[in-house]
């Protein structure tokens, strides 16, 4: 059993709290047959990283105009197409937990405020009283930006939070910022990780439990 104190809990979104892998595959497929990108190229590159920055890296050379219509047409396609999208293993059970012991908690995404709004209702996962998403940022993950804004929300330093991410660009986000950093294996192995400085990787959020005597809060995670 590994032991973590922390204060204050960071969650991406996607992978980690919430499966929405068919509706980023169809959205991210069709920009890739757009574009006559394969596809077992472009969805692994994009992984934990906001949508503008990929596109551009897609399109080196399209205006920022072209980049922007692009922006929009996925976010659209990704805001309302949410079939598919279901919480995973643990995750209610513990955002509930952490509202009932009112341990701070927020979501650092890089979806969208619409995309990242459509699929927490979808999945029917507790509000956060704080979200992070790609507008609020100048630079997305993997930079620390986003963690160190989803901290001072909180009203935290980045070293006494634990992120939770299951792509290498949102590990190395967190690592960056200065917090733990657990690793979600839904969609890399533990070596692809902790290559990022991934401290601990889990396969779900029913692997650890949270306690807290109003003070000192830890988080334990069971290990094999």
């Amino acid at each position: 059993m590994i032991h973590i104190p922390f204060k204050g809990l960071l969650f991406d979104l996607d992978g980690t709290l919430i499966d929405s892998s068919e509706v980023i595959h169809r959205a991210w497929s069709a920009f890739a047959l757009k574009y006559e990108i394969p596809t077992d190229v472009l969805l692994p590159a994009i992984q934990g990283k906001p949508a503008h920055e990929s596109i551009s890296a897609f399109r080196p050379t399209a205006s920022q105009h072209d980049i922007a219509e692009d922006t929009k047409w996925l976010e659209m396609m990704e805001s309302t197409d949410t079939e598919g999208v279901i919480a995973l293993p643990g995750s209610i059970d513990l955002l509930t937990s952490l509202n009932d012991q009112r341990i701070p908690w927020a979501i650092v995404t890089s979806g969208t405020l619409p995309v990242a709004s459509a699929r927490i209702k979808a999945a029917k996962l507790p509000l956060p009283n704080h979200l992070v998403t790609p507008e609020q940022v100048k630079r997305g993950k993997p930079d620390p930006e986003p963690y160190l804004l989803g901290a001072s929300k909180l009203g935290l330093d980045t070293k006494h939070c634990i992120v939770f991410e299951d792509a290498p660009a949102g590990i190395e986000s967190g690592s960056r910022a200065g917090a733990n950093t657990v690793g979600i294996l839904t969609q890399f192995s533990a070596l692809e990780l902790q290559e990022k400085n991934a401290d601990v990787c889990i396969a779900t959020l029913k692997e650890i439990s949270i306690s807290s005597d109003g003070i000192q809060k830890t988080l334990s995670v069971r290990t094999k």
